[in-house]
C-alpha cells in the first residue's frame, strides 16, 4: 500500500472498473426489493456546477447505501435538452441548439462520472432525441382525442426577448423565468392541456404525500388555490352579453356598486366598442399589457382604471352598476370580473374614494353601525347584514347561503368552487423543442397527425431567425404538408413547439425501459419501478416540474398506461451551495481567483484595488462567487469533493462554501490511510473480531463499543433523515479513538479490533466516498466490489457501557455529575452523589427530604 493517498490514480482505477464490469446495471427483480432513486436530471448547460455536484451526491449516497442493503436499486442519468435554456445559449454562443446540446451532454457526462456517481449509464436518454419525443407527440393525440388538449385564443405571457409565450408558472414577479425581462400580454392562438380538470384531486392528495415536505405541499396547495363562493351573472344594460362574476362574498351582493373586469378580459374592447370611452379604454389596455400583471406586483401599484361606457345591473338590488376595466382585476382569478363592493374589501374601497363611487355598507359589527362617511378603510369582518333586503339581520355567514339559493332560484347564479389554477398553456413560438403533431387544414380544421407517421421530426438543419425567432414556419419542408384526411396540398403544420416542462413530466416514466420502442414505456417495467421511491431536486421546482409531473401521472393512469397516481413517494428539496461575493470599484464582480491576498486585506489581481467582500449568496455565474468542480477534482479529487458537500451542512439546508472545509475533508481522508498503511501488515492477515465484548481489556472494550455504536448511528442517520453531516462526524470519532491505539501495547485481540474498526469505517464511507473505499477495502484483501458487501450490523451486547454517568441534581437544579460502575446498585449511587464535594455545598447542613434515583440516568436531592 503506498504510504501517500493519490486519488486521481485511485478514482481513475475505480472509475474503469465499475465501467468495464457493469457494477451499476440493473433488471428487474421480482425477488427482490426495488428502490428507484432519481435526483432531477440537468439541462446540458456546458459544464456542471456545484450545486449539481452537491444534489448529485446526496443522491449517490443513498442509492449506493440501498444497494449494500439489499435493494434493487434504480438510479438512471439523462438530459433534459430542449427549451429555452438551450436555444438562448446556443444563440448566445453563435453555434447550432443541436450541436451544443450534444457537445454539452458528452462533456457533462464525462465530469459526472469523475465523480463517481453509480448511474445505469446503459438507460441514459435525451429529451431531445426522437426516440423520445415521438412519444410525447403520441401522447399528446391520446390527449387530443380525449379532450384533455385544446387549442384557443387568449391572452398570454409574452416574453419578447425570449420571442415566446409563459405558462403563469413561469412568469416570476413579473419577469420571465429564464431571461429575467418584462413579460407582456399578448393574444395568440396557443394549445393546452386541461390541468384543472385534476385540480380538486391534485390539491385533496397534497395531504396524501408524507414523504414530501410541507413547504412543498402548501406551495402546491396555494397554487392550486379553491375557493368555496358562487358564480353570479351581470345583465349588461342594453345588451345581450351577460358578465359572469366569482366572489366568495355573495353575502355583500347588495354592497355591490360598479364592475371592474380585467383589460385582457374579452367584454372590454366589446362594451366600448362605437362609445366615446373607446379611444381611453384601448388606450388604457395597450398600457396594461406592458405593466407587470402579477398579483403580487398589483399589490404596490395604486389603483387605476377606466369607464368603458357600459353598465350592467345587480341582480339583487336592481342597481345599475358601471362597468369599468381596473388594473387589480386579473384573467387568472375567477372569471376575470370583480363584483366591486367598496365597503367590504379594500382594494374596492381605494378605487371607489379615487373616482367617486358610492359606497354601501352591507354588512356591519354586532354592536355598532357603520357611518360611511367616518370609513378610512373597508370593514371585511364578520357582522350582521344591513341594507339588504329580506336578507337584513341574518348573520352574514347564514346570509351567503341564503343569498345563493336566492340567485339559484331566479337562475342568476350557482354555489361553485373556483380555482387559481388555470390550463397549462404548452405551445412555445421557439425552434427547440417538440414539435405539435397536428395539422391546419382549411377544409377538415385541425387535424391530428396519423401515429403511423410519428414522430414529426425537428429539422436539426434549421438556423434560428434574427431576434431568436423560430425557422420552423418559414421551412416549406417542414411546414407545408398535405391533410391527411381530404388530402388538400396547401396544409400546414402547426409550427408551434411543447413547452420544456412537457419532457420533464414524464421522463423518470422512461427511465424505465428507455429503449422501448413499442410504446411510452414498457408496461410490465413501469409498473415494477415506479413510483419513484425517492427524488431529490431544489425547492424552485415546487410549482412547475412537480405539479406538472404529478399531473402527467394521473393522465397516463386515466388513459390505463400506469397503475400509480402520484409519480413520487418521498421528495427532498436540497438546499443551494452559497458563498460570499467579491468585487472592485473598477472590475466590478470577480472570480475567486481574481482576489489575492495583502497582509491579511484582499486586493484584486487585475488592478490591485482593495476589494469588497459582500454577503454569502447562492452562487451564480453572474456575481462570479463560483467554484469550479474542475478545479476540485484536479487538486483533491472526487472523494474529498464529495465528502465536504456531505458534511459541511443537512441536505435541506444551505451549504456555505469554505475553502478550509475542503482542506478539512481531504486532512480527514489521509488520516484514515496513514491509519490503515500503519497497522495494514499487522491486520492484514486477522480476521476481523467478531466475540463477545467480556474476552476484551477495557481499552479495546470501549473501542469495540465505539466500532457498534458508529455502526448504528450512521445507519440511522443515512436510512431515516439523511443526517450524512452527523454520521461522517461519527466515523471521525471513530478514527480518532482508534489513533490513540498503541502497537507496543498489543494484546491477544489488537489486530483483529482494530481491523475491525478500519473494515467499518470504509464500509460505512462506502456510500460518501466510494473511490477511496473501494482501494483500501481491496488492500484488505477483498477482491470484489465493496458495493457487494453487505451493510454492517451492530451488535446489542457491544452497545453495554462498563460505566454510566450519573447527572446530580439538588432541588431539579444540575449540581454535578459523576461516573460509576454500569452494575452499581441504587445504594451506592445513592451515597456517591450525597458524598460529592460539589454536592455537599448546597446539601450541607440542611434536612434532606428525599432522595431519587433513576437508574442509570440521574438522581435529583431534595432538601
Amino acid at each position: 500500500m503506498d504510504l501517500k493517498y493519490d486519488p486521481r490514480a485511485i478514482e481513475a482505477k475505480w472509475q474503469k472498473y465499475w465501467q468495464e464490469s457493469g457494477i451499476f446495471k440493473v433488471t428487474e427483480d421480482p425477488e427482490k426489493e426495488k428502490y428507484y432513486l432519481l435526483e432531477m436530471f440537468p439541462y446540458p448547460s456546458g459544464k456542471i456546477h456545484m450545486g449539481h455536484v452537491r444534489n448529485y451526491t446526496i443522491g449517490d449516497v443513498v442509492g449506493r447505501y440501498k444497494r449494500m442493503k439489499g435493494f434493487n436499486v434504480l438510479h438512471p442519468m439523462g438530459w433534459d435538452a430542449f427549451g429555452m435554456p438551450a436555444e438562448n445559449a446556443a444563440i448566445a454562443n453563435n453555434i447550432h441548439p443541436a450541436s451544443w446540446t450534444y457537445e454539452n451532454i458528452a462533456y457533462m457526462r464525462k465530469q459526472l462520472k469523475q465523480l463517481g456517481f453509480s448511474y445505469d449509464w446503459d438507460r441514459e436518454l435525451a429529451t431531445c432525441t426522437p426516440e423520445y419525443y415521438r412519444w410525447e407527440q403520441w401522447l399528446f393525440l391520446k390527449m387530443y382525442e380525449k379532450g384533455m388538449a385544446y387549442r384557443k385564443e387568449s391572452f398570454v405571457n409574452w416574453c419578447e426577448p425570449c420571442q415566446t409565450v409563459l405558462a403563469n408558472e413561469q412568469v416570476e414577479a413579473g419577469m420571465c423565468w429564464r431571461c429575467g425581462k418584462a413579460v407582456r400580454q399578448k393574444k395568440l392562438w396557443q394549445w393546452f392541456f386541461r390541468i384543472t380538470d385534476y385540480a380538486d384531486d391534485l390539491l385533496l392528495h397534497c395531504d396524501q404525500l408524507p414523504g414530501w415536505p410541507e413547504k412543498v405541499t402548501t406551495m402546491q396547495k396555494n397554487w392550486i388555490g379553491k375557493s368555496a363562493g358562487a358564480e353570479i351573472r351581470f345583465a349588461v344594460e342594453d345588451s345581450p352579453e351577460m358578465i359572469t362574476v366569482f366572489t366568495t362574498r355573495p353575502d355583500t351582493l347588495f354592497g355591490a356598486t360598479f364592475m371592474c373586469l380585467a383589460p385582457e378580459h374579452p367584454l372590454v374592447t366589446e362594451l366600448s366598442k362605437g362609445k366615446k370611452e373607446e379611444k381611453a379604454v384601448a388606450g388604457f389596455v395597450e398600457r396594461m399589457s406592458m405593466q407587470d400583471r402579477s398579483a403580487k406586483a398589483l399589490e404596490s401599484y395604486e389603483k387605476e382604471g377606466v369607464f368603458t361606457g357600459a353598465c350592467c345591473i345587480n341582480p339583487a338590488s336592481g342597481r345599475k352598476m358601471p362597468v369599468y376595466t381596473a388594473n387589480f382585476a386579473l384573467m387568472e382569478y375567477g372569471t376575470g370580473a370583480v363584483m366591486s363592493v367598496p365597503a367590504h374589501d379594500q382594494r374596492d374601497f381605494e378605487f371607489a374614494q379615487k373616482y367617486g363611487m358610492e359606497i354601501i355598507v352591507v354588512v356591519r359589527p354586532e354592536d355598532k353601525d357603520l357611518d360611511v362617511s367616518a370609513m378610512t378603510e373597508a370593514y371585511a369582518e364578520p357582522g350582521i347584514m344591513v341594507n339588504s333586503g329580506q336578507f337584513d339581520g341574518m348573520e352574514n355567514e347564514t346570509a351567503k347561503e341564503e343569498i345563493i339559493s336566492f340567485l339559484e332560484s331566479r337562475e342568476q347564479g350557482k354555489k361553485t368552487v373556483s380555482f387559481r389554477l388555470r390550463d397549462w398553456g404548452i405551445s412555445r413560438q421557439r425552434y427547440w423543442g417538440a414539435p405539435i403533431p397536428v395539422i391546419h387544414c382549411e377544409s377538415c380544421g385541425i387535424v391530428p397527425v396519423p401515429e403511423k407517421d410519428l414522430p414529426i421530426l425537428l429539422p436539426e438543419d434549421a438556423d434560428i431567425l434574427e431576434g431568436g425567432r423560430s425557422p420552423l414556419p418559414y421551412i416549406d419542408y417542414f411546414s407545408k404538408t398535405d391533410c391527411p384526411r381530404c388530402g388538400r396540398t396547401d396544409a400546414r403544420r402547426e409550427t408551434d413547439t411543447m413547452d420544456t416542462f412537457v419532457e420533464s413530466s414524464w421522463y423518470f416514466d422512461r427511465y424505465c425501459s428507455p429503449g422501448c420502442d413499442s410504446g411510452m414505456f414498457d408496461r410490465k417495467a413501469v409498473d415494477y419501478w415506479m413510483p419513484v421511491d425517492q427524488y431529490i431536486g431544489g425547492v424552485e421546482h415546487a410549482i412547475l416540474h412537480l405539479l406538472y409531473s404529478r399531473y402527467f401521472t394521473r393522465v397516463l393512469h386515466d388513459l390505463g398506461l400506469i397503475d400509480c397516481k402520484e409519480p413520487f413517494t418521498r421528495l427532498l428539496t436540497q438546499g443551494m451551495v452559497c458563498k460570499e461575493t467579491t468585487s472592485c470599484p473598477e472590475h466590478g464582480f470577480l472570480f475567486p481567483s481574481q482576489v489575492k491576498w495583502q497582509e491579511g486585506n484582499p486586493a484584486c489581481t487585475l488592478c490591485d484595488s482593495p476589494v469588497t467582500v459582500g454577503r454569502v449568496e447562492k452562487m451564480s455565474k453572474s456575481k462570479k462567487n463560483v467554484i469550479d468542480p474542475n478545479a476540485l477534482l484536479e487538486e483533491y479529487g472526487a472523494d474529498t469533493t464529495r465528502l465536504f458537500c456531505l458534511f459541511a451542512a443537512p441536505p435541506e439546508r444551505d451549504l456555505e462554501w469554505s475553502d478550509q472545509g475542503v482542506d478539512g475533508s481531504f486532512r480527514f481522508l489521509n488520516r484514515i490511510w496513514r491509519l490503515t498503511a500503519d497497522w495494514l501488515d499487522d491486520i492484514r492477515n486477522v480476521a476481523p473480531y467478531n466475540d463477545a465484548p467480556e474476552n476484551l481489556d477495557d481499552s479495546l472494550r470501549e473501542l469495540y463499543r465505539k466500532i457498534h455504536e458508529t455502526i448504528r448511528k450512521v445507519g440511522n442517520d443515512i436510512e431515516d433523515r439523511f443526517r450524512f453531516n452527523t454520521a461522517i462526524s461519527a466515523v471521525m470519532e471513530l478514527i480518532n479513538l482508534m489513533y490513540g491505539v498503541e502497537k507496543e501495547n498489543k494484546s491477544a485481540h489488537t489486530d483483529a479490533v482494530m481491523r475491525l474498526g478500519i473494515e467499518s469505517a470504509v464500509i460505512l464511507l462506502a456510500p460518501m466516498v466510494p473511490h477511496f473505499s473501494e482501494e483500501i477495502r481491496a488492500e484488505l484483501g477483498y477482491r470484489e466490489s465493496i458495493l457487494l458487501a453487505p451493510w454492517p450490523e451492530y451488535r446489542e451486547d457491544a452497545l453495554v457501557k462498563d460505566e454510566l454517568t450519573i447527572v446530580v441534581q439538588v432541588n431539579g437544579k444540575l449540581r454535578s455529575r459523576f461516573d460509576i460502575r454500569a452494575d452499581a446498585d441504587e445504594e451506592t449511587i445513592k451515597e456517591k452523589a450525597l458524598a460529592d464535594e460539589k454536592v455537599q455545598k448546597f446539601i450541607e447542613g440542611k434536612k434532606l427530604r428525599k432522595v431519587i434515583v433513576a437508574r442509570g440516568k440521574l438522581v435529583n436531592i431534595v432538601v
